[in-house]
């Protein structure tokens, strides 16, 4: 099981960014996968899911109207569209799958067993 987060970086206040996770090694076509986040010195929070069947999605208050989750099972991708982005949304995000429902059970953390390693965004004010 491989997880793979890539497009973090550098943006000012009301900027945009594109998150990617790439996934192999899995039955990617019927597992969940979700967006995590860490600011420095915080606790890991829950950003957004979405199903195995890209009919539910799930986002956490903080990000709604801004972020957007989307899947494209052929090339078994992940995507985080952020926009309007807000100081506050510095962190190293995680993508996660979950390995035993085939729609979002919600965003904890336990819930997903596989996890890729972060990629920082950084959003300056």
């Amino acid at each position: 099981v491989q997880l793979q987060a890539s497009g973090g970086g550098l943006v000012q206040t009301g900027g945009s960014l594109r998150l990617s996770c790439s996934a192999s090694g899995f039955p990617f076509d019927y597992t969940p996968i979700a967006w995590f986040r860490q600011a420095s010195g915080k606790e890991r929070k829950g950003v957004s899911c979405i199903s195995s069947s890209h009919d539910s999605t799930y986002y956490a208050e903080f990000v709604k109207g801004r972020f957007t989750i989307s899947r494209d099972n052929a090339k078994n991708m992940v995507y985080l569209q952020m926009n309007s982005l807000k100081p506050e949304d510095t962190a190293v995000y995680y993508c996660a799958a979950d390995m035993v429902a085939i729609d979002c059970r919600g965003l904890g953390s336990p819930d997903f067993g596989a996890w890729g390693q972060g990629t920082l965004v950084t959003v300056s004010s």
